[in-house]
């Protein structure tokens, strides 16, 4: 058994998450297949659609492998998701989650590394960290922290406290909320129209915007004016601007 399906049309590849019985719950092997796949993705494909199966995205870590690790080994481990969350959000690859079921503890940490997230009525965003005696470690303090706010996150660690689809949409955990069996749809549709868009733009947005968040005011406006002036010299911009001047949808590199 496969435990990260991959299938490739063209520019875009659907990634999925493949541990039945499992909840897709991230094993050291899945993770490795994460990292193997974004550090040498297909030379053409440009957006991901990453999924789970058996009706859940992810449920978080494999809480069996867990148990045995020392505190310098899960000082690794942790460094680890750190690293490969890293890639996912910043390796140049976008990224669309379709979700569904459980997107608990580490599904909830990649999910928040990816760019684009659409959750089905059954999703249920958790951080049960604290029930279990433990804490998060898979980059949820930068990632899921930013979206809720640092007072929100904290109460729901503190409660283990679940969110809806509908509400998850309302916090930032999500974009989109759609009806059953719609998230892949929506996914495919949304990653055919981002694979169209000119690389090197999908590529500043995905790196500029994050990182000028954690700016100050002055500096992040002048890594805009970098990322502007870059994006503007490129054959692609020029294509963009004549496509809108005649009236017809621009062709991209």
């Amino acid at each position: 058994m496969t435990i990260l399906n991959v299938e490739t049309d063209g520019a875009i590849a659907t990634l999925t998450m493949n541990r039945p019985g499992k909840r897709n719950a991230m094993c050291e092997e899945l993770l490795e297949a994460l990292d193997s796949f974004y550090s040498a993705p297909p030379a053409d494909v440009r957006v991901v659609i990453l999924t789970g199966t058996e009706g859940h995205y992810c449920s978080g870590l494999d809480l069996s492998e867990h148990v045995h690790r020392s505190a310098e080994e899960n000082l690794y481990h942790s460094r680890s998701w750190h690293r490969i969350m890293e890639k996912v959000q910043f390796g140049g690859l976008i990224t669309v989650s379709a979700m569904f079921g459980a997107v608990i503890g580490g599904g909830l940490e990649l999910a928040a590394s990816t760019h684009v997230r659409i959750a089905e009525p059954s999703t249920i965003f958790q951080l049960p960290e604290g029930r279990r005696g433990i804490f998060v470690g898979g980059g949820a303090t930068a990632r899921v922290g930013r979206l809720l706010g640092a007072d929100r996150m904290t109460e729901m660690m503190l409660t283990g406290r679940k969110y809806n689809a509908d509400e998850g949409v309302s916090l930032g955990l999500a974009h989109y909320s759609v009806a059953e069996s719609e998230a892949m749809p929506l996914a495919r549709k949304l990653a055919e129209k981002i694979a169209r868009n000119a690389p090197l733009s999908n590529y500043l947005m995905v790196q500029s915007i994050a990182r000028i968040n954690n700016m100050s005011q002055s500096d992040g406006l002048f890594t805009e004016s970098l990322a502007a002036a870059l994006s503007q010299t490129t054959p692609d911009a020029e294509e963009g601007l004549r496509a809108f001047l005649e009236k017809r949808a621009p062709v991209f590199r």
